[in-house]
């Protein structure tokens, strides 16, 4: 009675370790690419463009920011272990019916965020999560995000997370986020503003909220995405 629990401790605590340890590999991979791509920007375009900057800050192990052009792209490793809902696609595929362990993931999530809310110390600015990437114990990987990264293509079964589908999904990330405008808040919901606002305000605080889609609806790109 005992040895059957016991195996089930372990083997659950062994699988779920195994995709941590394996999660953590390619956020690191990530790290590296974004790396790559400030030296590459610097070494091509700082003489020409001094104003326009590419600079990334590793602020732990789970957290990494990208800094360019006015955004922010924040990656962020969680630290649990998480398993595709029943309903969703992947489970349907011979992949997961073969091994059910294979549909155990690991997750790292992607937000853009203004790069002035965290000049200015601006915390109640917003930022949107525009997409996240799924690994698990065979190293296979599903990305689920807006626009651009929903356009990558998903197999699960075969698709195998390298250096340049970190590349990629970085790559995909980027241009969304610099074609993703500050839009004009709506007027009504800008009108009032509290004189502990204005102080903050003037005390370069910036307390008013923005964000790139402040007073108007984020939906999802289609049904299976984010």
């Amino acid at each position: 009675m005992n040895n059957e629990l016991f195996n089930l401790l372990i083997n659950k605590g062994e699988l779920k370790q195994s995709v941590y340890d394996i999660t953590s590999e390619a956020m690191q991979v990530f790290k590296e690419v974004a790396q790559e791509l400030e030296d590459d920007f610097r070494k091509q375009h700082v003489v020409k463009h001094e104003t326009i900057t590419v600079q990334v800050d590793n602020k732990n192990h789970f957290e990494t920011q990208i800094r360019f052009a006015g955004d922010v792209l924040i990656l962020l490793m969680h630290t649990n272990i998480f398993e595709f809902p029943r309903a969703h696609q992947v489970m349907q595929s011979k992949y997961i019916r073969e091994d059910k362990e294979r549909s155990y993931c690991g997750m790292i999530k992607m937000y853009n965020f203004l790069s002035d809310s965290f000049k200015y110390n601006r915390i109640n600015d917003e930022g949107y999560m525009i997409g996240r990437i799924l690994i698990n114990k065979d190293r296979h990987y599903f990305v689920e995000g807006k626009k651009e990264l929903a356009q990558i293509l998903n197999n699960f079964s075969e698709n195998e997370f390298t250096k340049d589908v970190a590349r990629n999904i970085l790559h995909c990330a980027i241009r969304y986020c610099v074609n993703f405008d500050l839009l004009v808040p709506n007027f009504e919901e800008t009108i009032k503003m509290t004189l502990s606002e204005m102080i903050q305000i003037e005390g370069q605080n910036m307390i008013s909220k923005t964000a790139k889609r402040l007073g108007f609806r984020f939906e999802k790109d289609n049904p299976e995405v984010l």
